[in-house]
């Protein structure tokens, strides 16, 4: 199952960080954690010692692959490793994701702060990754005591726990913001221009005619006022030529009642 935002025929950006999940306990999260990666181009995934294996086939592929939403390829390269240090061998810098303070003499940085860097480091050549641990704990201290910085997330300090897969997210967010100058994927397009004053007086003229045959503009004293009022309202929503089409075509019903049905008999159309 892939989601409406998914498009195939665009560039798919890839790269970035490594994303290593140590030792994680749900296959569900772990394709969570791919959809993640795929939203932000990231393409390397790690999986240390995860609790249900990284099964090829059965219920638990299925549960990872049906979370990933169309993500499957970040699933199927995976790489597993049964030790943290094995999975991060060859990477120059780490990064360890905590909720908590860890009484390490390590840097903490947020994804904001962090990212940028990380992205730097990347151009330079450098490989980097980033620890997240296992759902129920977080990463052991012994985990943490590999990384050469602590990347932690601004929450509720009541209530810091993010779910894995939220982690994944956010982190990522920030990467791609940093390396690739993100801006809006898309711009409104073929949208009508901004009504000319001509257009939106002329509009004002026949609302307020209306208005003023109905007896809207009563006591005759705050006529001005409300007047002024009325036409403030439609200005401050910067209206377009389609706007003021639509606005005036609603008042026309409603002035005019519904149109009339117009009905044809079949030998209309005979010769």
């Amino acid at each position: 199952m892939t989601g409406a935002g998914t498009d195939h025929s665009r560039e798919n950006v890839a790269g970035g960080p490594a994303i290593i999940l140590v030792r994680p306990q749900l296959a569900v999260n772990i394709g969570m954690c791919a959809r993640a990666m795929a939203n932000f181009g990231l393409s390397d995934l790690r999986l240390v010692a995860p609790r249900e294996g990284w099964p090829r086939e059965g219920r638990f592929k299925d549960e990872a692959e049906a979370a990933a939403a169309g993500a499957v390829h970040l699933l199927a390269s995976a790489k597993l490793y049964a030790t943290l240090p094995e999975a991060v061998a060859d990477l120059n810098f780490i990064w360890a994701t905590t909720a908590r303070e860890r009484g390490q003499c390590k840097r903490v940085a947020t994804p904001a702060q962090a990212m940028p860097e990380n992205a730097a480091r990347l151009a330079l050549g450098e490989r980097q990754g980033i620890l997240f641990g296992p759902e129920r704990t977080g990463l052991a201290n012994d985990d943490i005591a590999l990384a050469d910085a602590i990347l932690t997330f601004p929450v509720n300090p009541a209530y810091a726990s993010l779910n894995l897969a939220q982690a994944v997210l956010l982190t990522g967010y920030e990467w791609f913001q940093a390396a690739h100058n993100a801006e809006a994927p898309f711009q409104l397009a073929d949208y009508s221009p901004p009504a000319p004053r001509e257009m939106i007086l002329s509009f004002f003229d026949y609302l307020e005619g209306e208005l003023d045959r109905s007896g809207f503009f009563r006591p005759a004293g705050k006529a001005p006022v409300m007047r002024r009022n009325l036409r403030n309202i439609f200005h401050r929503m910067h209206l377009s030529e389609q706007d003021v089409r639509t606005l005036r075509g609603m008042v026309v019903r409603l002035v005019e009642g519904p149109r009339a049905l117009v009905t044809r008999r079949a030998d209309d159309h005979q010769d």
